[in-house]
């Protein structure tokens, strides 16, 4: 087939699939727009499975993990890979990443081939330069081997989420151990809460804190300060329900609570204060707009999510906008 031809029956395709997604969009009162679509690293490989994004916000630089190659690659704001950290400088096998006021990239590692049984908290300065490991092999006695990370700057605290351990470490910058944050659920009101298990941290820049539990299919939300606001969510497979949640991200300007639902391929939308359903967007599929078992998702400066696609190996740059006015909390 010619290129003008193919160019045009891909354009065709395209439209057709936006005035799709913009239709269902409207019916929930959401706008979706694709703006961007990431698929190479900073040598012009393809990117092969992106599991963690995170956008520094005070270089406007995105920053995507490649787990099977132990590599976290740089972006500028226009998206153009221009720098990566792998094995050779110590990213072993990097589970999330967070950044303290200085500028310094706390990357937390897990076990692998690359570091078969130290789970740690790498440090790098600016440059990207090493400067000190903060062992996760004995935190309160016990090996916690991490799946997220978050700082808090607000109160100068890291906190960690582990595979092996209930709750959230709390840990001062020096690594010691504060605390636990270990809310605590259950799936029948008959039943006793349990201490529940989970598989992301994250914190926004007014200091709350979200605790995520793909077991419950709920988010746990804190103040800067650690008191626990409200919880949001139900487990189930169905449209407004959790069913394998594995990311989380909040805007307080937009007053949304973003979630990335690995199993039903969608991000949810939650209202900022309540916790309440506003809608979701995706579905399972391979064109832009869709996604195919999304584990992750950040937010930068302007308000654009960044989801990690797994399985269609790339990143989606995404604005998301409210069409209507939220209901408010009622006062009686």
């Amino acid at each position: 087939m010619p290129l003008r031809q193919r160019t045009v029956k891909i354009t065709v395709i395209l439209v057709f699939f936006l005035l799709t997604l913009s239709s269902y969009a409207q019916e929930i009162g959401l706008e979706v727009q694709v703006l961007d679509v990431i698929t190479k690293d900073d040598g012009g490989q393809e990117l092969s499975f992106p599991t963690v994004v995170y956008y520094y916000t005070e270089t406007d630089e995105l920053l995507v993990v490649d787990a099977p190659k132990s590599k976290i690659i740089f972006y500028t704001s226009d998206l153009f890979p221009f720098f990566s950290l792998g094995p050779g400088r110590k990213v072993l096998v990097p589970k999330g990443l967070a950044f303290d006021e200085r500028g310094y990239m706390y990357v937390a590692q897990g076990i692998g081939a690359l570091n078969p049984d130290k789970p740690k908290i790498s440090v790098f300065n600016g440059a990207g330069i090493w400067m000190k490991d903060i062992p996760l092999d004995r935190i309160d006695g016990q090996k916690l081997i991490p799946a997220s990370i978050a700082i808090n700057t607000k109160n100068h605290r890291i906190y960690v989420v582990g595979q092996t351990r209930k709750g959230c470490a709390v840990l001062d910058m020096e690594g010691r151990l504060i605390r636990f944050l270990k809310p605590k659920d259950r799936f029948d009101p008959e039943e006793p809460e349990q201490e529940v298990s989970l598989s992301d941290v994250y914190v926004d820049a007014q200091g709350r804190i979200y605790l995520l539990s793909e077991e419950m299919g709920r988010v746990y939300v804190y103040s800067s300060d650690e008191k626990m606001l409200f919880k949001a969510g139900q487990k189930g497979g169905t449209p407004g329900k959790l069913s394998r949640p594995r990311g989380v991200a909040a805007d307080p300007n937009e007053k949304i609570i973003y979630i990335v639902d690995y199993m039903r391929h969608v991000v949810q939308l939650l209202d900022y204060e309540t916790g309440r359903y506003i809608g979701e967007v995706g579905g399972r599929g391979w064109g832009p707009g869709w996604f195919n078992y999304p584990v992750d998702i950040t937010i930068d400066s302007r308000g654009n999510i960044y989801v990690s696609d797994l399985f269609n190996h790339r990143v989606q740059v995404m604005k998301v906008s409210l069409s209507f006015n939220l209901p408010t909390k009622n006062k009686h």
